[in-house]
């Protein structure tokens, strides 16, 4: 093009050769211009920070035929009233089967919720985690439900999860950002920490193309737990990262007696501080040698300075990093002595509050909850242990 483009130019006065150079150049200009200001924008902090909150599940994830149906489970009642506890935010889960068909169509009722649910948040000034919880190609525990996860080996299956940020982010990005985050997804489970590393990069680039500064939460691989932080790589200079952990350590505590874990015949005493379970309690029963080992591998003494080296690694990531921490998940289940459940509440809740780590129990309604779902009682003790000073 440029033997031409001299030839034509050649015969042209130099004045009108010098306007189009300044043209051009002033164009190249405003071109730096903008790039410019998408790079100023990704490095400004936004101004969504949260302290206290809890997790809406089971209204537009996990919906089972147990539950209430979703048009009362959840609603601008309950936002009042989880504003009124002092809570100042909550987390959002959001399964993919939930929201879109098989065909990848929306699914509109469940977006209407969805998008009800951060209007009544907004209303009653309450910030809001949007958290894709479980995808069809995911799911964190598929191991125990006898199931297989495919994102992480499947090119199809991982277009398909950015495709569905690229919607979420096309239907919310409306919201203001300093009352709206996204979870880029709840508790990856993957065999290689690099398949999580890679994909993170992969959905932080989709999202960051239409919103600069949204808040981005990330946890590390494996359930979020903190050992785990290490291995974790979030995409550099972004200053609009939450990280973001679980914890229901010890688990052979928090989730004795639940149905969907593997070590669920165990049903001999369990305790909290102290040894979990002692060595007796397996003879009394007619475990098997695999199991009993199970249950030893997952045993140990624990009391709040325990659990709060357990917390360790994410704390310290998080130091390294320069960017706020999250407890996502922590709660414990129903079944074991309510006195020590309470105490481990207690624990939890002073060592997150001594670490500045802001959090949200699991959950506000289900069978951690702190609402009954069918009755609508409220756990005061309860409620009480979680927001102890």
């Amino acid at each position: 093009m440029k033997t031409p483009l001299y030839r034509i130019f050649s015969t042209v006065s130099l004045w009108i050769r010098l306007g189009i150079v300044c043209l051009v150049a002033g164009s190249a200009t405003v071109y730096g211009t903008q790039a410019s200001e998408g790079e100023t924008a990704m490095n400004q902090v936004n101004g969504f920070k949260v302290s206290k909150g809890t997790n809406i599940s089971h209204w537009l994830s996990q919906c089972f035929d147990t539950m209430p149906p979703r048009r009362g489970f959840f609603s601008e009642l309950d936002v009042v009233f989880i504003r009124s506890l002092g809570l100042d935010h909550f987390r959002l889960p959001i399964d993919e089967k939930e929201l879109w068909t098989e065909d990848h169509e929306k699914i509109p009722e469940a977006w209407d919720y969805l998008k009800n649910a951060l209007s009544w948040a907004r209303k009653h000034e309450l910030r809001v985690i949007v958290d894709l919880h479980v995808v069809r190609s995911h799911h964190f525990n598929a191991a125990n439900e006898g199931g297989t996860n495919t994102l992480w080996d499947d090119p199809e299956a991982q277009e398909r999860f950015l495709n569905l940020w690229r919607q979420i982010s096309g239907e919310l990005s409306y919201t203001d950002v300093d009352w709206v985050a996204y979870e880029i997804m709840n508790e990856a489970v993957a065999d290689d920490p690099e398949d999580w590393n890679r994909l993170i990069a992969k959905a932080h680039a989709v999202i960051r193309e239409r919103e600069p500064m949204r808040t981005l939460v990330i946890g590390s691989n494996r359930w979020q737990i903190p050992s785990t932080f290490p291995d974790l790589k979030i995409p550099e200079g972004d200053p609009n990262i939450l990280l973001s952990f679980h914890f229901y350590a010890p688990l052979l505590f928090t989730h004795y007696r639940a149905p969907w874990v593997d070590f669920y015949p165990y049903d001999g005493p369990v305790s909290y501080p102290g040894r979990i379970v002692e060595d007796a309690a397996l003879e009394k029963n007619d475990y098997t040698p695999a199991f009993k080992d199970k249950i030893r591998a997952l045993n140990g003494v624990y009391d709040i300075d325990a659990l709060e080296k357990e917390m360790q690694p994410a704390i310290e990531y998080a130091k390294q990093k320069g960017l706020p921490l999250y407890c996502g998940e922590w709660g414990c289940f129903h079944a074991v002595d309510r006195k020590q459940r309470l105490q481990w509440y207690k624990d939890i809740s002073t060592i997150l509050k001594r670490n500045g780590i802001a959090h949200a129990t699991w959950d506000y309604k289900g069978e951690f909850g702190i609402v009954d779902t069918w009755t609508l009682s409220v756990d005061w003790n309860l409620v009480g242990a979680i927001l102890s000073e």
